[in-house]
């Protein structure tokens, strides 16, 4: 049976110390993360560091499905002077299974920002995907639904029934899936006290 990575809230006298792990992908170790009194701590394969809370310079949050796991949310965390990291809301556990940590997640980004504001960070903010990567996907969904439109009118005046109500079919699954990814991810800007809940889990 699988077991799921630890997130966990440990508490105490004094410090309050908030852990989060997950498996980008099967064949990699954990990348653990740790909200500490010094700021944020991460470990990643050999790699670690600890990032002080006013040193933080960005977080972009996004939603980014994948065909194994369609709930699935990631930041991306920026340092001033350069390097980034990123924290997803899922693990990879088999070859075949992708599980959610929807909690552990969303209580470690909350606390994040928390411990960030506390701190007097100046960080931008921002929430979705690029503004021209997300234009550009709003010009294809625009073309595919014309498309879509097109041949459902085609198959309409034919009369082939059978071919529109699969037309009708694939254009539920594409709103349902491509709409709801260009929904979720459009670009925002948002403040420590008003995360974005479209870009949680």
């Amino acid at each position: 049976m699988p077991t799921s990575l630890p997130n966990e809230v440990t508490g105490g006298e004094g410090a309050r110390a908030i852990s989060y792990a997950y498996k980008a992908s099967l064949i990699s170790s954990a990348y653990q993360f740790d909200l500490t009194d010094a700021g944020l701590s991460w470990q990643i394969g050999g790699r670690s560091g600890v990032w002080p809370y006013a040193d933080i310079a960005s977080i972009r949050l996004s939603y980014r499905p994948m065909s194994m796991q369609p709930r699935r949310f990631r930041a991306d965390i920026g340092k001033a002077g350069g390097g980034r990291i990123a924290v997803l809301s899922t693990s990879w556990q088999t070859v075949t299974l992708m599980t959610p940590q929807d909690q552990g997640y969303r209580i470690f980004i909350t606390e994040l920002h928390r411990r960030m504001r506390e701190a007097g960070s100046r960080a931008s903010l921002t929430g979705g995907i690029g503004t021209l990567s997300y234009a550009a996907a709003v010009a294809m969904l625009a073309l595919l639904a014309v498309a879509m439109v097109a041949l459902l009118v085609r198959a309409l005046s034919t009369s082939e029934f059978t071919g529109a109500l699969f037309l009708i079919g694939i254009a539920i699954w594409f709103a349902w899936t491509i709409g709801g990814f260009v929904r979720r991810n459009r670009p925002c800007k948002y403040t420590f006290d008003k995360l974005p809940g479209s870009l949680l889990p």
